[in-house]
């Protein structure tokens, strides 16, 4: 993982502090930041900007695993595209998530105000200028205020 910007990373400690006060409410998973790398099962190792993985998925793994990179596929990414992040490359990150059995991730456009949605066996989704964001059942009650990163 490279060292971000300044602007980068003031987002990303907003985004991740959402995350970790909703799940400190919640209680339904774990959260992780960008320097935490999956394992994921077609093979490749990865670091989202925020990940959840459901408590019940995360305690099947043995202590020594969850120490190391995580041999499992978070339920939910997040990645935010920063101004010298290709638009392609992390779009292509996005669907090696989707292809791995991530659920529900998130590619945040901070230049365009945009905001790319993926589901699990679905379409793309494309949202211009969207207030906020909602973690449908993959992260319940979730919502997240894009005015602090917009």
């Amino acid at each position: 993982m490279s060292p971000t910007g300044g602007e980068t990373g003031n987002k990303n400690a907003e985004l991740i502090t959402d995350f970790c006060l909703w799940n400190r409410r919640q209680k339904f998973g774990q959260i992780f930041d960008s320097s935490t790398g999956f394992k994921l099962p077609l093979g490749s190792k990865r670091s989202p900007d925020v990940a959840y993985i459901q408590q019940e998925r995360w305690d099947k793994l043995t202590q020594e695993e969850k120490e190391k990179f995580p041999p499992i596929a978070p339920d939910f990414v997040l990645e935010l595209k920063s101004k010298t992040d290709s638009l392609k490359e992390v779009q292509k990150k996005m669907q090696e998530y989707m292809d791995n059995g991530v659920k529900l991730g998130w590619l945040i456009n901070t230049e365009k105000k945009q905001v790319e949605i993926y589901r699990q066996g679905q379409e793309k989704e494309v949202l211009d200028n969207p207030q906020t964001l909602s973690g449908d059942d993959i992260l319940p009650e979730f919502r997240l205020d894009l005015a602090l990163i917009f």
